[in-house]
């Protein structure tokens, strides 16, 4: 084996596993954090404490860690500022019988910083948010049915149209209809099919492919010329690919957006923003939950923003994202890969893409090469979330272990030997019908 790997220590996390099985269901309150995601018998399944850009699992296993808990933690594991604020708030209290005041100052620094943003509600995840859009949609245009594009979170309106819809009325089903990003013909066609019935747009602005020319534009006037309602799905793209999330870096105002997972460095916290003639719905619409206001959260959605301000966060993440991306398709050139990998996407999220060589998507590659970076010392999915407290060492030895990881996976392609190489599970996707953009 090249660059030999010792195989991790993982009693501690198995025992835990196999204690979850009989109280949790899927043994895990996540779909996306469970084993399926990882390769099983191999990858740690549970992560006991982080520290800036790493974390350590029960068995004492470190890992440079850059699934950064699916995107929220993006200043780093265990940042002080965010966690001073957290404890000062805590001698304080937690939450109230009436409204606290740092529901008022967050809600006045998101309307300075996100350009839609005229009035703020807030929740806890991004399914908050996302769910509360569309509700705000369908009270004002008097429609239904809903367009999307991307993944929306766990809500009845948009996971009845997946493939976890187990639960979901047929009848709620039938309102959600997806579009292809970059595709503005596939969504013309949904307005055509459904005339006069959509309520809201609802995409992720940008993922891991760049808008084309034009496309968010005409998305925004195809959406108002059929009376519908624009809602930009800012959740990971919010504080992260710039502080006032794509909207802000494209240029493309929508008339609602919804913003979570790096806005509390980890703590629970997700705004639904907008114009406020749209969002005054809400005066009425029923958008309220006992936690909404918890102000350690809001403490913390502070901190976390000013430090990315003041610290410029985002020009560090973007360029070690930049030095990730070159050094990984740098090391896919010289071992003649290219036709079976390359890191894609923006610099603050990059993602690792294997395909059969045939442009098929190939989940045996990455298995394996996951499989290889976890050996020796990497936690990652294909998309990696860049945090503040990486810096260029933490991505050199990132660096260095993907090479050792495409020299196995070069080996093992070359002898047609891959899933020889493999010790546990192939990678599955936790949902299988959201559409891709095409490659």
């Amino acid at each position: 084996m090249i660059g030999n790997a010792l195989p991790l220590m993982k009693d501690r996390s198995e025992r835990l596993w196999d204690r979850a099985l009989r109280v949790i269901p899927a043994g895990t309150q996540t779909f996306s954090k469970g084993p399926g995601q990882y390769v099983s018998g191999v990858a740690p399944k549970y992560i006991q404490r982080g520290l800036g850009g790493r974390v350590w699992d029960p068995d004492g296993n470190e890992f440079i860690d850059y699934g950064m808990a699916l995107g929220p933690i993006i200043l780093g594991h265990a940042y002080p500022r965010v966690n001073e604020a957290i404890a000062a708030q805590l001698r304080d209290g937690i939450t109230f019988t009436l409204m606290h005041p740092l529901e008022v100052e967050l809600a006045e620094q998101l309307a300075a910083i996100v350009p839609c943003a005229e009035m703020v509600r807030f929740g806890k995840n991004g399914s908050d948010a996302t769910a509360g859009a569309v509700r705000i949609a369908r009270a004002c245009t008097k429609r239904d049915k809903i367009a999307c594009c991307g993944y929306h979170g766990w809500q009845d309106w948009y996971i009845g149209s997946t493939s976890r819809g187990l639960g979901v009325p047929a009848a709620v089903t039938l309102l959600t209809a997806h579009f292809e990003y970059n595709n503005i013909d596939s969504l013309y066609t949904l307005f055509r099919q459904h005339s006069g019935q959509i309520a809201a747009v609802v995409l992720e602005p940008v993922n891991f492919f760049p808008p084309r020319p034009g496309f968010l534009e005409d998305v925004k006037d195809l959406t108002h010329r059929n009376g519908a309602i624009l809602v930009f799905d800012e959740v990971i793209t919010g504080f992260r690919f710039s502080v006032g999330g794509a909207q802000a870096l494209f240029g493309v105002v929508p008339d609602l957006a919804a913003f979570g997972k790096a806005m509390g460095n980890g703590m629970p916290i997700s705004a639904l923003v907008g114009k406020g003639e749209l969002m005054r719905v809400l005066n009425d619409a029923f958008y309220s939950f006992t936690f909404a206001g918890e102000a350690v959260s809001l403490a913390a959605s502070l901190a976390t923003i000013c430090e990315i301000r003041e610290k410029r966060v985002l020009d560090h993440i973007w360029r070690m994202g930049a030095r990730l991306i070159d050094g990984y398709n740098r090391i896919v050139a010289e071992l003649g890969l290219k036709r079976l990998t390359k890191c894609i996407g923006y610099p603050c999220w990059p993602k690792v893409v294997f395909n059969d060589g045939d442009g098929h998507a190939s989940p045996l590659l990455e298995t394996l090469f996951q499989q290889e970076i976890v050996k020796r010392g990497i936690l990652t999915r294909p998309g990696m979330f860049v945090c503040y407290s990486h810096g260029p060492h933490d991505v050199d030895e990132t660096i260095s272990v993907y090479r050792l990881a495409l020299q196995v996976l070069a080996e093992a392609v070359e002898r047609d030997a891959v899933r020889e190489h493999l010790e546990g599970d192939i990678i599955e996707p936790v949902i299988r019908s959201v559409l891709q953009a095409p490659r």
